[in-house]
Formats: C-alpha cells, sequence, structure tokens
C-alpha cells in the first residue's frame, strides 16, 4: 500500500521549486499535463536483451507507486497532492498559466487577498500565517482525509525572506501540533553566505526559520543557494545561472530521493525507513545532498556530452566529492568533519555485484571519514529508472548524506546574525509586530538553539557523543522521540 506525501509549496522559491518538480514527477510517471495517463513507451531490442536482473528492468508493468504523490480524480485524470501557498501572486500566477494549469487542484492554491507579501519578514510572515490558518488547515485536512495510509508533509521553502520563512514557520508548528504521528521532511533553501544578499535581514529570518526545523521536523534537506548555483555553472557551462536551472537541480535532487518510494525495490520503501538509516540521533536531521551527473535534458540541450561512461564506481566517487555537494562546507579545512550516515540510490542498469566491488574500493581508499561512534558504512539503493525518460547515461546516483560539516554553514548564519543584532540593525520592522512588540526573547531564544545545534554536531565527531547530553533549549519538541 503506498504511503501518500503531502507536498506544501510556501513563498516565492517553494512554488519555484514546485513548478519544476511537478511537471518532472509527471514526465517520470508518464501523466501528461493535464493529467492523463500516455500509452507506456515500447521497448527498444536493446532494451529487450536486458538481463532478468529486477534492478535493470524498464518494464512498464513494473511496481510504479503514482499514488504517492497524485490521487485519480472521477475521471481518472491525476491530480498532485499539492498545496501551494503565497502571498504575492506572481510565482503562482505563472503556475496556474502554464501548460500544467489544468494538473492541479485550485481548491488547494492560497494567495493572498492583497498580494503584498510579507515584506522579506519573518515575523510579518508568521502572523499571516495565524491569520489564514483555518483557511489553509482546510485544505491539508482535505488531502489528508483523501488518503489511504498517509505517511507525512513534504515543505518547499526558503528561510531568507518573510513567507517562506516566516509562515512556513508556522505551518511547521501546525503540522506538529496537528499530526505528532507524521512525518515532515523540509527542502530548504538557505541564503548565500555572502553579504551580497539583496534581503539584508536574511539572518534574522533564517536563525528564526532554524528554530523550528529543528524542533518541528524530522528531516531537512539543506540547499546552499551559493552551492546550487555553484554546481549548475560548472555543470552547465553558464556564466549566470538562472533560478529555473538552480530550481531545475532541486526538482532532480527531489526526484531521486523519492524514487525507492515511487518505485520501489527491496529497501527504503518509506520515508520513515530512508530518516532512520540516516538520522541515529534526533537533533541532527539536518542533510546534504550530491548528484551525478547532472544534465539539462530536460531543456534539448546537449551538456551531457562530456560525460564518461558511466559506472557504478565512477557514480560513487563523484558524490563523495565535496564540489559535488549542494552545501558549502568548510569541510576541507575541518579535518575533523565526519560523516554520520550515507545513502546512495543508484538509478540505472546496475549490477549488485559492481556495487559492492565499489564499496570495497571506496573503503580501501579511505574517501569517507566517518564518526568514532557509529557504523563507519555507505548504504546503498538500487531503483530502475523510468520507463518514460530516456537518459544519455547509463547510471545516475544521489547522495543523501548526514555530514558534521553543516554545522559550518550554521555557524556563517550565526555569525551573520551576531553582527547585526550587536549593531540593533533593521530592527524597526520587526518591533511592529506582536512577537517583537515588548521584547526580542524570540530572537534569543533562536541562537541558543542555533548554537546547540552547532555544539552537537561538533561534538559528533568525537567518540564521546554517546555520553552527549543535549541542552534544554535543545529539548523542546524532541519529536523525533515519539516515534
Amino acid at each position: 500500500m503506498p504511503r501518500e506525501l503531502i507536498t506544501i509549496s510556501a513563498g516565492q522559491a517553494g512554488n519555484q521549486i514546485s513548478a519544476e518538480f511537478w511537471p518532472q514527477i509527471c514526465a517520470e510517471h508518464g501523466i501528461s499535463p493535464t493529467g492523463l495517463l500516455q500509452p507506456p513507451p515500447q521497448p527498444s531490442s536493446s532494451s529487450a536483451s536486458i538481463s532478468n536482473n529486477p534492478f535493470q528492468t524498464n518494464d512498464c508493468s513494473a511496481i510504479d507507486r503514482k499514488d504517492v504523490f497524485f490521487y485519480q480524480a472521477d475521471d481518472d485524470h491525476y491530480i498532485p497532492r499539492a498545496i501551494m501557498i503565497d502571498l504575492e501572486p506572481r510565482v503562482i500566477n505563472t503556475i496556474l498559466t502554464s501548460e500544467y494549469s489544468k494538473l492541479y487542484n485550485p481548491e488547494n492554491v492560497y494567495l493572498s487577498k492583497d498580494g503584498g507579501g510579507a515584506g522579506n519578514n519573518w515575523a510579518a510572515g508568521y502572523e499571516t500565517g495565524e491569520k489564514i490558518y483555518e483557511e489553509v488547515m482546510d485544505m491539508l485536512d482535505r488531502e489528508a482525509d483523501g488518503s489511504d495510509s498517509l505517511e507525512g508533509f513534504m515543505l518547499l521553502h526558503s528561510i531568507a525572506g518573510g513567507t517562506g520563512s516566516g509562515l512556513g514557520s508556522y505551518l511547521l508548528e501546525r503540522l506538529s501540533d496537528s499530526y505528532p504521528k507524521k512525518l515532515v521532511q523540509t527542502y530548504s533553501v538557505f541564503p548565500h553566505s555572502d553579504d551580497s544578499s539583496d534581503v539584508v535581514v536574511q539572518p534574522y529570518n533564517s536563525i528564526l526559520a532554524i528554530k523550528r526545523l529543528v524542533n518541528h521536523s524530522d528531516s531537512v534537506v539543506v540547499l546552499d543557494n551559493a552551492a546550487l548555483a555553484r554546481i549548475v555553472s560548472d555543470k552547465l557551462h553558464v556564466s549566470s545561472p538562472t533560478w529555473q536551472q538552480t530550481n531545475r537541480l532541486v526538482s532532480t535532487v527531489m526526484s531521486a530521493a523519492t524514487t525507492t518510494l515511487r518505485y520501489p525495490g527491496y529497501m527504503n520503501n518509506d520515508l520513515v525507513g530512508m530518516i532512520a538509516s540516516l538520522i541515529p540521533t534526533p537533533r541532527c536531521h539536518f542533510l546534504m545532498t550530491s548528484y551525478t551527473p547532472f544534465t539539462s535534458e530536460r531543456d534539448g540541450q546537449e551538456e551531457a556530452k562530456s560525460v564518461r561512461k558511466t559506472t557504478v564506481l565512477d557514480v560513487m566517487r563523484r558524490l563523495l566529492q565535496p564540489k559535488n555537494r549542494m552545501v558549502s562546507t568548510g569541510a576541507t579545512i575541518n579535518k575533523s568533519a565526519c560523516y554520520i550516515s550515507i545513502l546512495n540510490i543508484i538509478q540505472g542498469e546496475v549490477d549488485p555485484t559492481d556495487v559492492h566491488k565499489s564499496l570495497l574500493r571506496i573503503r580501501e581508499r579511505h574517501l569517507a571519514n566517518f564518526i568514532p561512534w557509529g557504523p563507519a558504512s555507505i548504504q546503498v539503493a538500487l531503483t530502475k529508472k523510468s520507463p518514460y525518460i530516456q537518459t544519455q547515461h547509463r547510471v545516475s546516483g544521489l547522495m543523501l548524506a548526514n555530514h558534521t560539516s553543516i554545522a559550518s554553514l550554521f555557524k556563517r548564519t550565526l555569525d551573520q546574525y551576531d553582527r547585526l543584532r550587536k549593531r540593533n540593525a533593521f530592527l524597526d520592522q520587526y518591533k511592529k509586530t506582536n512577537m517583537f512588540a515588548n521584547s526580542w526573547d524570540e530572537f534569543d531564544e533562536s541562537r541558543d538553539v542555533l548554537v546547540d545545534l552547532i555544539d552537537e554536531y561538533r561534538a559528533a565527531e568525537s567518540k564521546d557523543y554517546v555520553n552527549y547530553t543535549a541542552p534544554k533549549s535543545s529539548m523542546e519538541d524532541d519529536r523525533a522521540h515519539q516515534r
């Protein structure tokens, strides 16, 4: 039985990712822009000669769990389990006038009536969440009630601005209250770490959102804007990547991360299993990703020409290279940084014996440094490619990793926040909101949570971590202990 996931996109970045994700998922399941199932492609003579290895098959009759992300209407067309929320209309209006406009359920779209947005103010977004709570929860409850075996929610958002950060934070709190037994995974876009951003208050917004990500989510896939832009620029050979190109990379990651849920094999067939394998301790649940090879095939471009013959070993080695991580960290400087866990999802024509040989080579060459208090092993899930998608490479791979170097990303956010707070800069707009009308306590509490998170990731690099006791600020909502 499928374990359904409801996707919530909040704010500009979240909905831009959604605009790339749903067309990609539709293409992989043979669903047209209007939600109609397409006839399966005829197998080529080359695919017909493929061995009996179940991971190599392109048989359309193989298990295809469309129901994880879609449900069927009375006329049998497929509708995404998607809820889109924004406080300014531009991005959602673009989606609703696109080729895929008839795919979505219009009842699952919330646009602010005044369309003024949250002004890049976390507190304004949060307070708007309080005002529209009932309307949005009606959408969520309706989708949840229409699921046979709901596993959880996926939130797509950015933590830098006002809507994705503030309204997204409010939604995380309410999901935690209303659905305490359901998983919450987020795909959270972190801002550029330099000072070039046009959102000068992003350190304030980020630190407030991170507190909710720590306390009210089970898994956070961290997507660093700087790293995304660097990877797209490098792989697609463009000097100035567009938002569409970086969001296509994010949607590719999301697609690969959910492949074992949609095309189940022998392991990691549900989200809880994936999270359990990656997150041994509840608060260290921030994951980084690598993906290879990334091309822009949906644009009909030919960037894949430079791709060599892909092998399992080549893919797994590239996934471990710091330059391919979608988080900018100081791992090359901090020699004590190490992996807590790794899950590689390998797609394509793969012989399991090649995986075993590749793991031995990686271990012999010490390509991955693991924590001293846990198992030093790379988990591998093999999955089939969509029969509807033709790619130029035999093998592709996604790495989901829990790595202590992510603390350096949090430390940069903390340092930026401290520089602003030291000068009490740009606080006027926050002072106008109820949460900050009388005190800055929420800032101080959020800072404490972030400091504790950094400390715990650093403590995880030591063998004494097994005796680590989390500070009180980190135990506000230890949801994972309840599962």
